[in-house]
């Protein structure tokens, strides 16, 4: 079977491509038009069809529109309850739904010679549960997901029995984690339903003194549900603008929404694992973006492994609608191979893009050591590498890599980036390193989608990548799959003697990630950036020796 994924007209609009039960590829809308989360510029304009992104996945599976048994859409516009419309979402709900009643006119309008009786609707957090479970390495698993709203509903608990999701429960709406979460981002200056890892890494320099009050308001029920009741936010802390100075009520609130969101998910985790039996669990959803949380579900739930879909927000649902249609044919689903699903370029149009651009550039020996080399020295270095990342996180093909020794880095890179000086940045370590610098959390870890303590012999050590509450958002790195950084962490190794360096993602502020080699020569030209690494091409800043 053929089938095209497909998440649109909503936040993070995406596209995937699986075929006879393998994933070929998955990629997200903005990489594209370059406008993040795929909201169009337009006010009150609807979100993005995936149209470029649906075309390429398309190509890099050699298939015409034409050629797809079937299109998943990832919502079901026959399940929206019209009571709830509007719930906490500014009536972006009704636009939603009208044009998923209308989405295979619109896709046979974006993919020429698409037949629209074989789009198939998907119920939004089936195909969440699809995108973690099915994706897993692990077979049979039980699955939770939560976000802050799909169709009527805003969690889904459950097992994959042979390749079948058995569902145990669903929270409907208006109860939600995650338009709690969204509230609390909004009321303390964010963008509502973009910006909640930053009231997460807000947090950390807070204390949960809300707590008691909170837990009121927002508490699991004990039968695979829960409560949300509003939030008298400006009880705990005066609402803040955008550039607002950030007070120490904010950071508390911050910490105390945290810490219930966190209690409410390990009690859904604990009454799933009484129900199943399970000793695996998989996460799916934008609230499993929140590594903090992920890492108490895997420290304190009864589950012996959790993993994490990289592309957990909505954009993974493109890729878990085709993996639900994938498993109701009846074909066994294989796991994901990594989250390397995007765009890649070889060597030959990367130099053409070099050319083009007229930069001097140089191809060294060995880019890793040059870009080791670099580092070393205390250069900021644009690395460019491979196919692109499928989610949210840089994982070494489109990242931002500096010295983690020097402490000043962290606010360095943030400038670069233009973004808060609370925000932290991640540490990349070979996997069989992990464990001497970091306790705490699973290992490996290779999708940054977990906390871990750092060891604290090593904190004074590696002061960028530790946060301010001693602990690091760690990506590990398995050589066999992963050579080119491999060799790279090594040789930074020794020549510093630590073995692990920053790793943030190439972009800046307001951008998506660098997706394509336009993006990667426009970024480095346009911020404060030492050396590219692109591909197996070296190209410094002023144009000197890299």
């Amino acid at each position: 079977m053929r089938i095209l994924g497909v998440n649109a007209v909503f936040h993070d609009p995406a596209a995937a491509v699986v075929v006879d039960g393998r994933i070929v590829a998955a990629a997200e809308e903005e990489r594209f038009t370059r406008r993040k989360h795929g909201k169009a510029p337009v006010p009150f304009a609807t979100w993005e069809l995936p149209e470029q992104a649906a075309a390429w996945c398309l190509r890099q599976a050699g298939l015409e529109p034409s050629e797809l048994d079937a299109v998943a859409y990832s919502y079901d516009p026959a399940l929206v309850d019209d009571t709830l419309d509007g719930v906490d979402s500014g009536g972006w709900e009704k636009l939603r739904t009208l044009y998923a009643r209308r989405a295979p006119a619109f896709l046979r309008t974006a993919l020429p010679g698409l037949d629209p009786s074989v789009v198939r609707f998907v119920r939004h957090h089936v195909a969440h549960a699809a995108s973690a479970a099915l994706a897993a390495p692990f077979g049979g698993c039980a699955v939770l997901t939560s976000d802050g709203r799909g169709e009527a509903e805003s969690a889904l608990l459950g097992e994959y029995r042979d390749g079948k999701l058995v569902e145990l429960a669903h929270q409907r709406l208006p109860h939600s984690l995650g338009l709690t979460y969204e509230a609390a981002t909004a009321h303390l200056g964010f963008r509502r339903s973009s910006d909640e890892y930053k009231v997460m890494a807000l947090a950390s320099y807070g204390s949960p003194r809300f707590v008691s009050e909170l837990r009121e308001l927002v508490f699991a029920t004990g039968d695979g549900g829960f409560r949300t009741a509003a939030v008298p936010w400006e009880h705990f802390a005066p609402a803040r603008g955008e550039h607002a100075e950030l007070l120490p009520e904010h950071a508390d609130l911050a910490a105390s929404v945290q810490r219930v969101t966190e209690e409410v998910l390990l009690d859904l985790a604990r009454w799933l694992h009484e129900r199943t039996g399970h000793p695996d669990l998989a996460l799916a959803g934008g609230t499993a973006l929140n590594c903090v949380a992920n890492t108490r579900l895997h420290d304190e739930s009864p589950f012996e492994r959790v993993w994490v879909q990289p592309a957990a927000g909505d954009a993974g649902t493109a890729l878990g609608a085709a993996l639900a249609l994938a498993a109701d044919f009846g074909e066994a689903v294989e796991p994901m191979p990594g989250a390397d699903l995007g765009r890649g370029f070889d060597d030959a149009e990367l130099e053409d893009w070099l050319r083009r651009a007229r930069l001097p550039y140089e191809r060294p020996a060995d880019i890793a050591a040059t870009v080791a080399r670099a580092l070393a020295d205390d250069r900021i270095v644009a690395w460019f590498q491979g196919r692109a990342e499928f989610g949210p996180r840089a994982l070494g093909r489109r990242s931002l890599l500096a010295h983690p020794g020097r402490a000043a880095n962290l606010d360095r890179l943030n400038d670069v980036k233009g973004r808060e000086q609370f925000r932290p940045v991640a540490p990349m370590v070979l996997a069989d390193r992990a464990a001497e610098l970091f306790t705490r959390g699973p290992l490996p870890s290779p999708y940054m989608l977990f906390v871990h303590d750092v060891a604290p012999q090593w904190r004074e050590r590696i002061p960028a990548v530790t946060h301010v509450d001693g602990t690091a958002r760690v990506q590990t790195v398995e050589p066999e799959k992963e050579p080119l950084l491999a060799r790279m962490l090594t040789e930074f190794e020794r020549r510093t003697g630590l073995p692990t360096v920053v790793n943030t993602s190439l972009n800046t502020a307001g951008r998506p990630m660098v997706d394509d080699p336009r993006d990667a020569l426009e970024c480095f030209g346009s911020a404060p950036v030492d050396l590219l690494a692109l591909g197996p091409f070296a190209v410094s800043r002023g144009g000197g020796p890299a």
